[in-house]
C-alpha cells in the first residue's frame, strides 16, 4: 500500500537555523518520537530504527536511511528510508524536503515536504486513509519538535533572526534559551488509536448535527 503526502508547515524561526538543523540527521531523526539513528554507516548512509508501543509490546524497526541529495544552495535534502521489523512488516519512504524563506518575515521560513511512504504487512491492513491519518499527527509532533530545536541554535551573525535578538536585547536582558523539546523515545500505537477515534465520533456526531 502506497501513501502520498504533501505537506507545508509554518515556522517561526529563521530558514538558515532550520536548514542546519535538516542537515543534522541524527538531531533531526530526534525529532520524531520513537525514532533516532543509532550509526553512521558513511557520509551518506545511517542506520536507525523507530520503536512502536501498543499497550505492554514493543515493536522495533530497523533499517537504513540514505541521503540522495542535498543542496544547501535550494535549501533541499532528499532521503531515501526503508526498513523491516521481526513480524515481516517493511516500509519505504521517498523524501524531498525543501526550507524557504518566508517572503512575510525574513525570521520565519516554511518547511516543505513531499513523500512516498509504501507499506507491506500488517500495518497495510489499516487502510491508506487511517495511514494519512496518523502520518498528520506523527508529522504534527515532529514539526512542533522540529521547530522547538531549531529555535535552540544559535542565530548565525547578520540574520534576520540575529538582528531581532540584538534589537530587543538592547532594552532588556536577554533571555535564557529555549530548552530542547522532550520527546517520547517510542510511538505510542494506543495514544494515536485513541486520538483517531475521538475524530471519527466527532466527525459522525457533526454529520449527524
Amino acid at each position: 500500500m502506497e501513501v502520498k503526502l504533501d505537506k507545508q508547515y509554518p515556522l517561526d524561526v529563521d530558514a538558515a537555523r532550520a536548514w542546519a538543523l535538516l542537515t543534522d540527521l541524527k538531531a533531526t531523526a530526534n525529532c520524531m518520537p520513537g525514532a533516532e539513528i543509532t550509526e553512521q554507516l558513511s557520509e551518506t548512509s545511517f542506520k536507525g530504527g523507530v520503536k512502536v508501543k501498543v499497550g505492554p509490546a514493543v515493536a522495533q524497526f530497523g533499517g537504513t536511511v540514505d541521503v540522495i541529495e542535498a543542496v544547501a544552495a535550494e535549501r533541499k535534502m532528499v532521503l531515501r528510508g526503508k526498513g523491516a521489523d521481526k513480524g515481516g512488516s517493511s516500509a519505504s519512504m521517498d523524501l524531498t524536503a525543501i526550507i524557504t524563506a518566508d517572503p512575510a518575515n525574513p525570521a520565519h521560513c516554511i518547511l516543505n515536504g513531499q513523500a512516498a511512504v509504501i507499506v507491506n504487512g500488517k500495518f497495510a491492513q489499516f487502510g491508506g486513509r487511517m495511514m494519512v491519518q496518523v502520518s498528520d499527527m506523527l508529522l504534527a509532533q515532529f514539526v512542533e519538535n522540529f521547530r522547538q530545536t531549531a529555535l535552540t541554535l544559535p542565530a548565525a551573525e547578520g540574520s534576520p533572526a540575529a538582528a531581532t535578538v540584538a534589537s530587543s536585547t538592547e532594552a532588556a536582558a536577554p533571555a535564557a534559551a529555549p530548552a530542547a523539546p522532550v520527546v517520547a523515545r517510542e510511538i505510542n500505537g494506543l495514544a494515536i488509536f485513541w486520538a483517531l477515534l475521538k475524530s471519527w465520533f466527532g466527525g459522525l456526531v457533526g454529520k449527524k448535527a
